[in-house]
């Protein structure tokens, strides 16, 4: 089998070729391995997709469902030895002494780590521009991003440098990306799958995620993820196992569009190629309705006040003392703790640390993060209502496709704009799924579906169907 071949298997595909004996682990495993050193040794002439590439191919036993296809793990994820960083000077080089639970899950099933990828730091961004190790690009154009925080993991997907990835959602760090560099990525409900060994941001919104080429490769690699975990006290037990997709129409599939997430601000091209999978949707069998959720717009601002109060709370730990880096030139203890965080910590994680903690202080608790955490009760009630008429809720994933480099930098509204229609869902703790679902410029457009709770099985279905039925170019120049 060829090199080319190779690379243009599914990760499942992959999995049946090593498994009847026509491909080998190994080589698959070098064949990627090869492309992320590459991309990684050229720097800023690269996409800049990874933080670090496994030297060798492994060595564990390939008798696995997941049969030894490797995988990409976002840098915040903790694994053991390996530089686990989350994007930030101040954990620059940092070698954790355990594993994180999805990733040992992955590796148990049969997945060898390939490489860390990089990230916003902390995963706070919707560009990957955050990054203290530099900016990922786009493989459609190198001149745009590929979305965040998890646009390490996407584009390597979709530029053909790693199978498939795992990244974090918290207001839709995986939806977003998957959008901009058209592929798959699913935020499975919140608890589904441990948060142990997660570097975190926000704590009650933070979900690790698969970041695939197609549909049923999501479906596989959620499959070997969930479960309660005893590491984890918010994680749960999933009702059964994750299925793969198997359908090919939406015959009785009741979706419903809200208009508070499919109007104003989202681009032209953007409506033309949701409006144009919603008619696909019909042909396959599907009912299409309105749906209200009259609080929907009010997410983006509660979100902004509860995931900078969590994270205000998170990044404390970080002050030099115990692990990460330290000041060397500090004149006492405080001035220690100052010196570390200031040049450890990038511009977007200190303005978000600095609004977490002014909406959690004296005198304005209540009037900012306890009217946040209402409306966030208002969000989730209002999906529970629009699920007793309808099965999904389909919005645009992003509200535009991918913009330029450097082009939303100076403006923070306007970058914290690009989750408006994937920040409820994460409010809400419901799954949620981007598939490509056309083009606008001649860049990747994403649809979202959501669901109710636990609903991952029925959604990857349908979501299955018009994956099958939708006609997209799904691959960028090869990189």
């Amino acid at each position: 089998m060829s090199t080319t071949d190779i690379l243009d298997l599914s990760a499942a595909a992959a999995a049946a070729a090593i498994g009847g004996g026509s491909l080998s682990a190994t080589e698959l495993f070098e064949a990627y391995r090869d492309r992320a050193a590459s991309d990684r040794a050229a720097g800023d002439a690269g996409l800049n997709c990874f933080t670090w590439v496994a030297a060798d191919a492994p060595s564990e036993p390939v008798d696995a469902p997941l049969a030894g296809v490797p995988v990409a793990v976002k840098d915040l994820f903790c694994t053991e030895g390996v530089p686990s960083q989350a994007g930030s000077r101040i954990l620059e080089g940092y070698l954790p002494p355990y594993t994180a639970t999805a990733v040992s899950r992955l590796r148990a099933g049969g997945a060898p780590l390939l490489a860390k990828t990089n990230q916003d730091e902390f995963a706070m961004g919707s560009s990957n521009e955050n990054s203290a190790f530099g900016p990922v690009r786009n493989p459609w154009d190198r001149e745009r991003v590929p979305g965040g925080s998890s646009g390490g993991s996407a584009a390597a997907v979709a530029a053909g440098l790693a199978p498939w990835a795992l990244g974090t959602d918290t207001g839709g760090s995986v939806r977003q990306p998957a959008a901009l560099c058209g592929i798959v990525g699913l935020k499975p409900t919140y608890g589904a799958v441990s948060r142990y060994g997660m570097i975190a941001f926000a704590s009650s919104l933070d979900q690790a995620g698969p970041l695939t080429r197609d549909v049923t490769d999501a479906a596989l690699m959620l499959r070997h993820m969930v479960g309660r975990d005893p590491c984890d006290a918010t994680s749960l037990a999933f009702p059964g196992e994750i299925e793969l997709p198997t359908a090919e129409r939406l015959d009785g599939i009741r979706l419903g569009v809200p208009q508070e997430l499919t109007g104003e601000g989202i681009e032209r091209g953007v409506l033309d190629a949701f409006a144009a999978a919603i008619e696909q949707a019909k042909e396959l069998g599907a009912e299409v309705s309105d749906v209200h959720l009259p609080h929907a717009p009010h997410a983006l601002s509660a979100y902004y006040v509860l995931a900078p109060a969590e994270c205000s709370s998170n990044l404390a730990r970080y002050d030099g003392v115990r692990y990460g880096m330290r000041a060397t030139d500090a004149h006492d203890l405080l001035d220690m703790y100052m010196r570390t965080r200031h040049d450890g910590f990038g511009a977007e994680v200190k303005r978000r640390i600095m609004l977490g903690t002014y909406a959690l202080s004296s005198g304005y608790y209540e009037a900012y993060y306890g009217r946040a955490q209402r409306v966030r009760t208002r969000i989730s009630e209002d999906f529970r209502t629009a699920f007793e008429q309808i099965d999904f809720v389909v919005t645009p994933t992003a509200p535009s496709v991918a913009f330029r480099l450097g082009e939303k930098t100076a403006d923070p509204l306007a970058m914290y704009l690009n989750d408006y229609c994937t920040v409820p869902m994460s409010l809400a703790g419901i799954p949620a799924i981007s598939i490509p679902c056309g083009h606008s410029e001649g860049l990747p457009v994403g649809l979202q579906i959501a669901g109710p709770a636990f609903s991952e099985n029925r959604l990857l279905d349908a979501a299955r169907a018009l994956e099958r039925s939708i006609a997209f170019d799904a691959r960028p120049a090869r990189v």
